[in-house]
């Protein structure tokens, strides 16, 4: 049996593994235990402020939340981590630019908290406000044509902090590749191993960036908690900054990817496999072919463009590596405006920003029938006819919607049709968005709806 520390503590990996938007078998036995054993604190009672975590010169023991023994990540404690990672790990700044932020306008609406919607698999319809208390949402920002026409703070988020993006990380690693793609920095279509030969013998050997890119290699790798045998632990591990003097695994997150087997008899390119060890990769691959680390590239390539309010951060691993595939934290605002980026086709006013190639290639090239059915064989059948692109998920409904998703609640939801942006952080009892999304997308939905019709 895994001790606690090892369990929870896994540097940044904990963060984003725990089936981040996984609705398979696994995830979903996996969820039921966890829902067995969930809190019955509500999100008003779960409130960092209400629960009293970290206050006094020292906090009191019971109010103490620690990295190493894992209590950081477990719920309710959760929800005032999510807002102070880096007081518990080693992390790397994203610099926004000292000369230029940008301007967003706000238009208030003060009746899309009154919005109703018919939940999954629910006869009864709730409010968007109720929604959020459901979710345990920190904050959530609504944009529409380019205003803010809804903010909401909450838990212990304030208008100035900064929040775990957890695997809306990935979309951030995604967009990179996407980029570097448009400019000939990486062939999407070459094998991994052109850029990093390291791997050759590794289940990577044979899959191409490509693949890499739209998660659909075939490897033998599991994110099941459940059995201590799955390659989670290992993968884990090489990212724990606590592991003990007698660890003889691999050091750091690329060494255990040097580690990775193909799945026997399997071909990559086949299925969409949802695994964060795609992401750890692409972040090498852009790094290996730009020279610079993931960190830095979203500074230099979105973050100072943007003129993003706040520096960023990512986490890091035992050998300064980024957490390419969860360690992103940064401000609900910054999260938001940079959505609205990526829904005006890369372009911040009249400032390309993002190459219009690299945003249609994410918003599109997905779309095709060939990606749906590699996305359903994956077996998430709540998300029927959706795609995966670029490290996106892609709706392929009437509105062309595609999203960045991330556990506990994390969420960029884009409506090119309703001209809408929302951004969400949150800090869920349950990981898995196998629970959020009942709650999330219907509510999505309908405010697309009600913002496109409000001026008929």
């Amino acid at each position: 049996m895994k001790p606690l520390a090892f369990t929870f503590i896994t540097m940044t990996a904990t963060l984003t593994m725990l089936t981040c938007c996984n609705s398979s078998d696994s995830g979903k036995d996996n969820e039921k235990v966890r829902k067995a054993n969930a809190p019955v604190l509500t999100a008003a009672e779960s409130d960092p402020r209400v629960m009293g975590w970290m206050q006094g010169f020292p906090p009191a023991e019971d109010k103490t939340i620690y990295s190493a023994d894992g209590s950081y990540f477990t719920f309710p404690a959760l929800r005032y981590s999510v807002n102070h990672m880096r007081e518990f790990f080693p992390t790397r700044d994203v610099p926004t630019s000292d000369a230029f932020r940008y301007t967003v306008a706000t238009d208030i609406d003060n009746h899309i908290e009154d919005i109703s919607f018919l939940p999954w698999d629910s006869d009864e319809e709730i409010t968007l406000r109720q929604s959020l208390d459901t979710n345990y949402v920190d904050g959530m920002i609504i944009m529409h044509r380019g205003k803010i026409v809804y903010e909401t703070y909450s838990g212990g988020l304030t208008p100035e902090g900064l929040h775990a993006a957890m695997s809306v990380s990935k979309s951030f690693t995604g967009t990179l590749g996407a980029i570097l793609a448009s400019e000939g920095v990486i062939d999407p279509e070459a094998k991994v191993t052109r850029y990093v030969p390291e791997l050759s013998e590794s289940g990577f050997g044979d899959a191409t960036v490509r693949q890499v890119m739209d998660m659909t290699t075939a490897l033998q790798y599991s994110e099941d908690y459940s059995n201590p045998d799955a390659e989670i632990w290992a993968y884990s591990a090489s990212g724990n900054v606590f592991r003990g003097a007698d660890y003889k695994g691999p050091k750091n997150y690329y060494e255990y990817l040097k580690t990775v087997k193909k799945i026997a008899g399997a071909e990559h390119g086949e299925a969409f496999g949802y695994r964060t060890i795609n992401t750890e990769l692409l972040g090498w691959i852009i790094s290996r072919a730009s020279g610079k680390n993931v960190a830095e590239l979203v500074s230099e390539r979105i973050w100072k463009p943007l003129g993003a309010h706040y520096n960023g951060y990512y986490q890091i691993d035992p050998s300064g590596i980024t957490f390419a595939g969860g360690g992103f934290n940064l401000n609900l605002r910054d999260m938001a405006m940079f959505g609205e980026v990526m829904r005006c086709n890369g372009k911040l006013g009249e400032k390309q920003i993002i190459p219009e190639e690299a945003v249609e290639d994410i918003r599109t090239g997905g779309s095709n029938p060939e990606s749906r059915e590699r996305f359903a064989r994956g077996g998430y059948d709540k998300l029927k006819g959706w795609s995966y692109r670029d490290m996106w998920w892609i709706t392929n409904n009437s509105h062309g919607a595609f999203m960045a998703r991330g556990v506990y609640g994390q969420a960029i939801y884009i409506d090119p049709v309703a001209e809408m942006v929302i951004a969400r952080f949150a800090s869920n009892h349950l990981a898995s968005n196998t629970h959020n999304d009942p709650f999330s997308i219907p509510a999505y939905e309908a405010v697309a709806e009600y913002l496109m019709n409000k001026d008929k």
